[in-house]
């Protein structure tokens, strides 16, 4: 039997189709862990994602989300096939969002609750080669439709700066929940970190995709 977040596939748009009206070169992108096939269900069906506020990247305001699928994805695992456009967030709790887990350990943790457009299916599945870790990513509209591999998601050293600075004029201009951002103007280590780019640089390959527990 096909597992039913599968079933997406034929209910999505194109994000090639959709990237001249929507999904352009420009947009800022965030890509973050899908962490099972029933989340992505919940984004399919009810129009959300959710982030834990302890892990969550400093902006959440940005025009796309792209999920990276784990390894409880089966033969699926290890890459992002969908994209979604962001039309809002809220900051609530675990327990308000799936009800049905009320006396889950983190029930009353803060989560960013992330309202989606539709699923976008891309051209060709983005895998994960030899980057076997991932928290979240930031990147461009450009950088997402030329993307083989998640390494090919990370922006070049000269526009990383570049990007930060619009994510933070972004955060600040739209983000409902505020936080403290640092200038563009910041040491390379500090703004990779900023940028979630600082774990491809770390040496996972010989190490499992680690379980997501959201």
């Amino acid at each position: 039997m096909v597992p039913s977040w599968q079933l997406v596939q034929s209910s999505v748009r194109s994000a090639e189709q959709n990237k001249n009206s929507v999904l352009t070169e420009t947009s800022l992108i965030l890509i973050g862990v899908m962490p099972t096939p029933r989340d992505m269900e919940i984004a399919r069906l009810l129009g959300w994602y959710r982030i834990p506020l302890r892990t969550a990247p400093k902006v959440v305001a940005v025009d796309y989300l792209a999920f990276y699928q784990p390894s409880s994805f089966g033969d699926c695992g290890g890459r992002i096939e969908f994209v979604a456009p962001v039309r809002g967030h809220e900051l609530t709790t675990r327990r308000e969002l799936l009800k049905d887990e009320s006396d889950h350990p983190r029930a009353h943790e803060e989560y960013f609750k992330i309202q989606i457009g539709g699923l976008e299916k891309l051209p060709s599945p983005i895998v994960a080669d030899k980057w076997k870790r991932l928290t979240f990513l930031y990147s461009t509209g450009e950088y997402l439709l030329k993307a083989n591999t998640l390494n090919d998601l990370v922006v070049n050293d000269d526009e990383r700066a570049l990007l930060w600075r619009s994510l933070r004029e972004r955060a600040e201009n739209e983000q409902l929940y505020k936080t403290d951002l640092p200038e563009a103007d910041i040491p390379p280590d500090v703004l990779i970190a900023l940028l979630g780019i600082k774990e491809v640089r770390s040496n996972y390959t010989l190490n499992p995709i680690e379980t997501y527990e959201w």
